[in-house]
């Protein structure tokens, strides 16, 4: 059953669950029940602008379109001035987008500096290895920073920018677009009233699907961890900074086990050649046949730079398939990145929580449990069940979200917010709160590496 077909029958499922003491609500009817808050995302601190915050993108990339987009649905809150991108096409779409003069497009980040102060603020959307530079140079000219995660490839950069944050006391914002999906405020929004008493313990997995674990670290840009970051960094410090925001406590020590066990040249199969379209006998019947993803499947194309012309797409794709790395065997790739490991965490508090990344599924959305010592919870993205330990009673609530949750343009409201009003409280986590779950990534990936327990506090 789909969950629209879930939800549809609510009523049905109402009188049915009354017999074994389960209710299924939406949010709403689950909030007033419970006394909670029905508008997770309402701020009295919000003010109407007298005028939009001003902004240039650095990095015209997927998300960095999407951050910039905000713009054009609350075109009174943000106004993208600049697009600083090296692909001309990019720039090209940034500037029609949003109105952005010839004079402030740029083909080097570092042009922006070059000039007077164009505007209030910076927004970061570059590759994990060209983060620090321009944001260190941002905070030095003044800017305040909206910051693609993760912050910068090593533990010693991060240190770097938060350092440079506080010295200028300019506003850093990280995106952490999962602390403004429904799914997690609402959650938070439970645990914070106690409906389970105190947290426990925490199991949270992120299943990152087969086909988008191969298109993004196997064949992708983040597929080698010494030419990106290691994939608990690049893929899962969304996970470890919402276990660190939901148990609302430091972490203290980290272990992580974890291998490449599946995408290597051990279990190329026969027939198989270095590219899908070299003429591959088994090509057929691969699961991640580059030719059915990408050119008969019209899937994950955004990394193409596709014309607007539709008619010259597949002429478009075939040739990138022969020329990039999107169309090699996923067996004889230099990839690195594990494709699944597991997490354990100690916090200040006493609280444990497990994490688990998964490649070999065949779905997405987090899965989460939090076990408390009144009651505990499931959830999976769409849906939660509470479970109150004294009166056995389930309460199930429900909801449908696209693949970050709905988080994106809450966490730019939240930003625009800060900006304007120059208040860092105004976001949802600090810089230093990021950091530091930043530093559970990297202190994971050593425990992996090391087979080790590590010692993670900021100190």
């Amino acid at each position: 059953m789909s969950l629209r077909q879930f939800i549809s029958a609510r009523k049905f499922l109402r009188s049915f669950y009354s017999v074994t003491d389960t209710v299924v609500l939406r949010w709403k009817e689950f909030a007033a029940l419970f006394g909670l808050h029905d508008d997770v995302f309402f701020d009295p601190r919000h003010q109407k602008l007298t005028s939009p915050v001003k902004a240039v993108l650095i990095g015209g990339g997927h998300r960095g379109s999407i951050y910039a987009s905000y713009a054009s649905k609350f075109p009174s809150e943000l106004k993208i001035v600049g697009i600083a991108d090296s692909n001309p096409e990019r720039r090209k779409k940034i500037a029609l987008a949003h109105g952005i003069s010839e004079k402030y497009c740029f083909s080097d980040w570092k042009q922006v500096f070059k000039s007077e102060k164009i505007a209030d603020a910076i927004i970061i959307a570059t590759p994990d290895h060209l983060h620090t530079e321009p944001c260190l140079e941002a905070l030095d000219a003044g800017y305040d920073i909206l910051l693609e995660k993760p912050i910068a490839p090593t533990e010693k950069e991060c240190r770097q920018i938060l350092t440079k944050a506080n010295e200028t006391n300019r506003i850093v914002g990280v995106c952490h677009v999962l602390r403004y999906s429904p799914y997690f405020r609402e959650l938070k929004e439970v645990i914070d009233a106690g409906l389970i008493g105190d947290i426990i313990s925490v199991h949270h997995m992120e299943p990152i699907e087969h086909i988008h674990m191969s298109h993004s670290y196997v064949r992708g840009k983040w597929r080698n961890s010494k030419m990106a970051t290691p994939i608990i960094l690049a893929k899962s410090c969304h996970d470890t900074d919402i276990i660190r925001w939901l148990v609302n406590s430091p972490v203290h020590d980290v272990h992580c086990f974890g291998n490449l066990r599946w995408f290597t040249n051990a279990n190329a199969p026969q027939g198989s050649t270095e590219r899908c379209t070299d003429g591959c006998k088994v090509e057929g019947s691969c699961a991640y046949s580059a030719l059915q993803i990408y050119y008969r499947d019209h899937k994950r194309l955004y990394v193409f730079d596709l014309p607007e012309d539709k008619s010259k797409w597949d002429e478009q794709i075939l040739h990138e398939l022969k020329t990039t790395d999107y169309g090699r065997c996923v067996y004889r790739m230099d990839n690195d990145q594990p494709d699944h490991l597991t997490v354990n965490m100690l916090f200040e508090n006493g609280v444990t929580a497990a994490f688990s990344m998964e490649a070999h599924v065949s779905y997405e959305g987090r899965r989460t449990r939090i076990m408390g010592s009144k009651g505990d919870i499931v959830g999976d993205m769409e849906t939660f069940t509470l479970t109150d330990f004294k009166t056995r009673k389930q309460t199930t609530w429900s909801l449908k979200t696209d693949a970050h949750g709905g988080g994106d343009f809450g966490l730019v409201r939240d930003w625009v917010q800060a900006v304007a009003q120059k208040d860092q409280s105004l976001l949802s986590s600090s810089v230093d709160v990021s950091v530091e779950s930043h530093l559970v990534a990297f202190g994971a990936e050593r425990s992996r590496l090391n087979r080790s327990i590590e010692d993670i506090r900021m100190k």
